[in-house]
């Protein structure tokens, strides 16, 4: 099966949107050719997971490669559980809070682990340490020996001198805020079970992927083209193409290793949030207002490892505003959901 890796001028619609972002590329299929057995996705019906599972299906079946690519989630939304379906992903609902769930669902060689909370944990610290910390012993528990990718962020770094492009993987980890740190316990106990029960272990400190409903680039795009007011004190950021990470993800099954190997996901640029809000600015053709100036450090790691370990992006940023520019203008979907990108408290 040949898939088309050329890039469309512009993104017609969602369809065309979920394609591009589960399009797999010829090192995934490949991957996905010599991988051996099913694939778990646990908190697949977050924002990536749809597309992740997606994207496995798709390069398994490029692949010529028969395989179950089950999705694991409470499933709030039934739609996005038919959609699953409608791919070619087999559902299962299951709240992972729950050990005799957890202990219920299908054996598998290889797990992806996404479930998480970041939006809303302010003010619910207990739930945040329960969804961060005990789920993944949940998790590790049941799928002792199996290859687990576990989805991290990096937030579990601190605040980092722009002037040094950002945090590496061998820098001191120093989380801010109750949820950073929960997401630190969260890599402590797939660490622990990895050398514990001998389970391979990759850790994936993400850090931020975008696509055109979510993320910081749509996020600021939305907030420029309402005359909102923009933050400049968290002057820098990362950011990914959301299919790009997806990439990355599956590619990361041949480095589960015991003990855990951690790679940070992001993009190679550190972008200048006032350049991006002028990009929008000129683009919707709307003046931009900004508050605050420029930090000297900001919540940005560097990719440098994972790009030598699964490839360059294939989707430049560039690319990435511009697509994310022309949808906002025409009233392009958007899941709703802030990313908080300016906040150096740790609060979200």
């Amino acid at each position: 099966m040949n898939i088309d890796q050329s890039l469309p001028d512009r993104v017609e619609n969602e369809e065309q949107l979920d394609e591009l972002l589960s399009r797999p590329t010829p090192a995934v299929v490949e991957a996905m050719g010599r991988l051996s057995g099913d694939i778990v996705l646990l908190g697949v019906g977050g924002k990536m997971g749809p597309t992740l599972a997606r994207m496995a299906v798709r390069a398994s079946e490029a692949a010529g490669v028969r395989r179950r690519v089950i999705g694991v989630s409470r499933f709030s939304d039934p739609a996005a559980e038919q959609q699953l379906n409608a791919w070619g992903v087999e559902t299962i609902r299951c709240d992972l809070t729950f050990s005799a769930e957890v202990d219920r669902l299908p054996d598998s060689p290889n797990v992806i682990a996404m479930s998480a909370l970041k939006f809303g944990s302010t003010g619910q610290a207990s739930l945040t340490w329960g969804m961060n910390v005990y789920v993944p012993t949940l998790v590790c528990r049941r799928y002792a020996g199996s290859r687990i990718v576990a989805f991290s962020t990096g937030n579990v770094y601190p605040l980092s001198d722009v002037r040094l492009g950002g945090s590496r993987e061998t820098d001191p980890v120093g989380p801010v805020g109750e949820y950073a740190m929960s997401t630190l316990g969260r890599e402590r106990m797939y660490e622990y079970f990895a050398v514990a029960a001998k389970t391979p272990t990759t850790i994936v400190r993400l850090n931020y992927a975008c696509e055109l409903r979510y993320g910081v680039l749509p996020d600021m795009a939305r907030r420029i083209f309402a005359g909102e007011t923009i933050d400049l004190s968290m002057g820098c950021l990362n950011a990914i193409w959301q299919g790009d990470a997806n990439a990355a993800v599956l590619l990361s099954f041949a480095r589960c290793d015991t003990p855990a190997f951690t790679f940070n996901l992001s993009g190679p640029e550190l972008l200048s949030v006032r350049r991006l809000c002028e990009t929008f600015g000129k683009a919707f053709d709307k003046p931009f207002l900004f508050s605050g100036v420029e930090s000297n450090d900001a919540l940005i790691s560097n990719g440098g490892l994972g790009h030598r370990l699964f490839g360059y992006p294939q989707v430049p940023i560039s690319k990435v505003v511009e697509w994310t520019a022309d949808w906002v203008a025409r009233g392009g979907r958007s899941l709703g959901k802030p990313t908080k990108f300016e906040r150096r408290d740790g609060s979200y």
